[in-house]
């Protein structure tokens, strides 16, 4: 008999040292008027989303959700290190090419759905996708709720 062992899943946290986290983390609450333990919570998830994006090449078909957005900016912002960490993590700098997508509940759980099955763990509150989206949790993307 074969057992199937179900693969762990790593968090966007783990693409960066403890201290990087700190300064992003700290940055995105103090920007955007943030809890500390939200902004952890957006930036872990822009960690996975821009890691999916520069790793496949997928990045022209994805968006982030409104709520994780300031996560991706906050790894911009820091230009430097973004563009250190890019290399590092996929060979190449991953530009951000804003667009005028809608971002519709289909979007967000296409995008959902490529950063779980690139290993991911989702905060499925952030991106409107969790099963009892009832505002004010939903995240406001589009007809989510």
């Amino acid at each position: 008999m074969t057992t199937a062992l179900a693969a762990a899943t790593r968090s966007g946290r783990s693409l960066v040292t403890a201290p990087e986290f700190d300064i992003l983390a700290t940055f995105c609450a103090d920007e955007y008027g943030l809890e500390r333990c939200v902004a952890e919570r957006i930036v872990d998830q822009a960690l996975a989303l821009v890691f999916v994006m520069g790793s496949t090449g997928e990045g022209t078909v994805m968006a982030p959700s409104q709520q994780v957005d300031p996560g991706w900016h906050t790894l911009i912002l820091h230009t430097s290190w973004y563009a250190d960490w890019c290399e590092r993590s996929f060979g190449h700098f991953l530009h951000h090419q804003p667009n005028s997508k809608v971002r519709t509940r289909g979007l967000m759980v296409d995008v959902v759905g490529k950063i779980r099955a690139a290993g991911f763990e989702v905060d499925e509150r952030l991106w409107g996708t969790a099963a009892e989206c009832n505002a004010p949790t939903c995240c406001g993307d589009g007809p989510c709720c």
